[in-house]
Order: structure tokens, then sequence, then C-alpha cells
């Protein structure tokens, strides 16, 4: 890639027809390294999730051309009247494409969905400790560590810390939190 380039990603909504795409995604060592889905997706398994997705589930794509490079889920909680108010993020990045903006782009998009047309004031996320692009990456956008999950979940046969994240976004004058 050209130096000083910059890479555009298309943002949309998943739809049923991205399964193989979303396994694929999934399928990358680094991609699997940084979220909690295990090795080996199924594509029965993402053919079922894209198409009948939980109550609540927002997951946007990034697409590069016609490639999906990228997935970030927005779960809301409609079920909920006193966590309506809040959602959590989770993403992935093709390993091919972390490092060039993706995730700058997807989580971009979901705040201004969050922001501007959802009316969420909390997102919340968790993170492995170790996770440095990750990290670096919420913190750009306002995400504040709350604190450690120790042990949190076991990633290459041990267990390993993640940090709980959270962004609050600023109220309207004279609401009160």
């Amino acid at each position: 890639m050209p130096v000083g380039r910059k890479i555009r990603y298309r943002i949309r909504h998943a739809i049923p027809d991205d399964y193989m795409a979303v396994t694929q995604l999934f399928a990358g060592p680094q991609a699997v390294w940084g979220t909690l889905q295990t090795p080996f997706p199924s594509q029965e398994l993402w053919r079922q999730r894209l198409a009948d997705p939980e109550k609540g589930l927002v997951l946007l794509v990034a697409c590069e051309g016609n490639d999906l490079v990228g997935m970030l889920g927005l779960h809301t909680n409609p079920e909920q009247p006193r966590r309506r108010h809040a959602a959590t993020l989770g993403m992935t990045v093709r390993d091919d494409r972390q490092g060039r903006g993706v995730g700058t782009a997807l989580v971009k998009a979901a705040l201004e969905l969050a922001d501007g047309w959802l009316n969420l004031g909390r997102l919340e996320l968790n993170v492995w400790v170790d996770n440095e692009p990750a990290l670096r990456l919420y913190r750009k956008f306002g995400f504040d560590v709350e604190g450690t999950l120790r042990a949190y979940a076991l990633r290459e046969g041990r267990f390993v810390d993640a940090f709980a994240m959270s962004r609050l976004r600023e109220l309207p004058a004279g609401i009160q939190r």
C-alpha cells in the first residue's frame, strides 16, 4: 500500500449472506485471540447467528471493496428497562487488516449510532489486559478502565485477565445521572 494512502471502509449492517465471510473472519488466529470465540468456527453457527440475531443486537461489518474485513456487535438491552441506556460492544478485525483503521471505522460508526440514534448513554466492553492495540483504540474514543476481571476467560490454555471498560456520553444540560 502506498505511503499516505487513506483506506476508506464501508460500514453496513451484517446480512445473513455474510456467514461465510464472518466464518473466515473468525478463522484467523489473531481474531480468535482477541475475542471470546473459539478456534475452528462453524459456518452453520454463523449462518444461524446472522439469520436470527438475538433481540437488541446490532451487527455492523466493515467492507473494503467486496471483502468483509471486520465486525462489531452492539448488544443493547431492550428487555431490561433499567439498562436500556446501556449497550455492550464486541469487535474483531480480520488478521490481515489489523492496524489499518478497520477498528477505528467500526467504533466510530457504532458511537454515531449509539449517540445519535439509539440514545445510549453508557457503552461497555471487556478487553484482554495484554491487548495493547485494542486498549489504545478504545481509549482514543473515550473508554476508561473501570476494573480488572481476574482470570476472566481461558485463552490458549491459561486464564487471562480482562479490563472492564466503559464510555459515558455527556448528557444535555439539566439532565442528571
